[in-house]
């Protein structure tokens, strides 16, 4: 298959019953990426595969010979399904799945916004299975762990709750294109089972947090709200000034490389405390 051509699609048992069609992008390992781990692609709630940082770490892997995959969660991007009816345990599978049965070695797992969130549920799944060693880093660009409770739910007002209690659906107004985005209640009450901020949360791996000071939809006070409860991992948390929630422009992109290199190095022999630059 041609390295410009690299979509397939791969059926992805549910639990629930019959199989979710995924669409992914995988980019094998090169001669010159030796043995330094690949990289993995989680994105955001209504997004894909196809967005600039999601480019940006294809062209990024290819020139070092790294392998890279990337993903659409069902109802994403190409992959099959309705967006409406999925939910995160459901992505959290098809993660789980794709990332066993696509990547060899190490990986560093690269998160934005919803995907930081399954990031760290994946982290705890692979722990439960003692794969923790599969991780060698997770980089988490403005992450939205617990959104569906603490940054949507939360904020409400009566109308929306009346919505999702009547109708089982309220549309949210967009910044990122003229459509609404549907929050249905099996989003909100399916999410409650995955919630990580009650308590400590383990990643069996370093962390560094990417956080702009002006993320409309991430408040960056929610990063630091993590890295409290990361507190027995190494974290290290770079704030942003000037960065919005897409953390996409050259400098952005830049930083995420920077993270990325240095989860690639051997890891520390002692780990170092929690960080906040």
């Amino acid at each position: 298959m041609p390295e410009s051509d690299n979509l397939d699609f791969l059926d992805v048992p549910n639990p629930a019953g019959g199989a979710w069609r995924i669409a992914r992008r995988l980019r094998p390992a090169g001669p010159a990426g030796g043995n330094a781990p690949g990289l993995v692609w989680l994105g955001g709630f209504a997004s894909d595969m196809e967005g600039t940082k999601a480019n940006f770490l294809d062209e990024w892997a290819r020139e070092r010979g790294r392998a890279y995959l990337r993903f659409d969660y069902s109802g994403h991007g190409r992959s099959g399904g309705r967006f409406q009816d999925g939910c995160i345990g459901d992505w959290l599978e098809q993660s789980l799945f794709l990332f066993e049965g696509s990547t060899r070695g190490p990986q560093i797992v690269v998160g934005s916004s919803m995907g930081a969130w399954i990031a760290l549920l994946l982290a705890r799944r692979l722990a439960e299975k003692g794969e923790s060693g599969r991780l060698a880093g997770l980089v988490l660009l403005a992450p939205a762990v617990d959104f569906t409770e603490a940054l949507i739910f939360a904020s409400l007002d009566e109308a929306a709750r009346r919505a999702l209690e009547e109708k089982g659906v309220f549309m949210r107004p967009s910044d990122y294109g003229p459509d609404p985005t549907p929050i249905t209640r099996k989003l909100i009450e399916e999410g409650r089972r995955h919630l990580l901020l009650g308590g400590e949360i383990r990643a069996y791996a370093r962390v560094h947090i990417l956080q702009g000071m002006r993320d409309a939809d991430v408040p960056w006070r929610h990063a630091l709200t993590i890295v409290e409860h990361l507190s027995a991992d190494p974290a290290t948390l770079t704030f942003i000034a000037d960065g919005d929630h897409r953390l996409s422009r050259e400098e952005d992109l830049a930083q995420i490389a920077a993270a990325i290199e240095t989860m690639s190095g051997p890891p520390p022999g002692e780990p170092p405390p929690t960080l906040f630059d």
